[in-house]
């Protein structure tokens, strides 16, 4: 976690709110670090993102992942950092090494993974739905909604960035067998897209796509770009503990993703893919419990 934050002296203000002079604290306070990280193919500069370091070889898997150039585990067969633009050794830089067979892309990036490109709605839909690899809407998985709900308190739990910043997001890969979730993977980064891209790029070194029967629970907003990265890595749940934008939940219903917002624990809302839920565990073993 060495890189992951950093110390910063401030000054800290009380407001007792009687008008008397307030009391100036000097002390230091840990804050999310944020560094560039510049992604390369074969050498060749792809992108750069601003991001928390660490789990950087995962940001870079996802990344491709969700730039639609790389789908299995063995069409990634190296990563390393390397010498940045000084010639010198870097931890902000990576090069990623494709199988010889993988096209590159012909573009810095896909222009339909930023919001701000211009380009409509139905046409940022018709490009993810092109590149899809895997199709959610066919995964079966059930869920009680209960459980669902309960998510974003188990991620809140693990996110050990974030107790000590508090300035970080957070992703967490859910598996639910029997009602009962199981935490796979959790990622933080100032940046929640990082985050989900840090996730999913650990599953593609796990060799684990395309994720099906598992929930992606996400500390902000559900945006187009995280049902797309969702989307694209076969995962068929996406929850958020915020809200969902109108292109994200027309994509949700395009792929087949269930996709939910505003959960809180003890309600949420449901956007689309409403048919992988079912009812409350204590209703259902209620109902069993009646009927012997």
């Amino acid at each position: 976690m060495a890189r992951m934050t950093q110390r910063r002296k401030i000054h800290r203000f009380h407001l007792d709110g009687s008008g008397a002079e307030y009391p100036v604290r000097h002390k230091e306070d840990v804050i999310a670090a944020e560094e560039p990280l510049e992604i390369r193919l074969g050498g060749r500069s792809f992108a750069v993102t601003m991001r928390t370091p660490g789990d950087d070889f995962d940001l870079v898997a996802g990344f491709l992942v969700s730039e639609g150039i790389i789908r299995h585990q063995s069409e990634l067969t190296s990563l390393r950092f390397c010498a940045g633009a000084d010639q010198e050794q870097t931890l902000n830089v990576v090069d990623a090494q494709l199988r010889p067979d993988v096209p590159l892309p012909d573009t810095m990036r896909h222009v339909y993974t930023s919001s701000s490109c211009g380009i409509c709605g139905t046409e940022s839909i018709e490009a993810v739905r092109k590149t899809l690899h895997y199709n959610p809407g066919q995964d079966g998985v059930r869920i009680p909604v209960d459980v669902l709900a309960g998510l974003p308190e188990r991620l809140r739990e693990a996110q050990a960035v974030f107790d000590k910043t508090g300035g970080v997001h957070a992703a967490g890969l859910f598996r639910v067998q029997d009602g009962e979730p199981e935490l796979l993977c959790l990622r933080e980064d100032v940046g929640r897209h990082n985050a989900v891209d840090k996730v999913v790029g650990w599953a593609l070194r796990q060799g684990l796509l395309p994720l099906t029967g598992t929930v992606l629970q996400v500390s902000g907003r559900a945006s187009f770009e995280l049902v797309q990265k969702a989307a694209l890595a076969g995962i068929p749940v996406l929850s958020a503990v915020s809200a969902p934008s109108s292109l994200a939940v027309d994509l949700a219903a395009e792929t087949g993703l269930t996709l939910a917002g505003f959960s809180r624990g003890h309600s949420l809302n449901v956007y689309a893919g409403r048919e992988r839920l079912e009812r409350p565990r204590t209703v259902a073993r209620d109902e069993e419990f009646a009927q012997l």
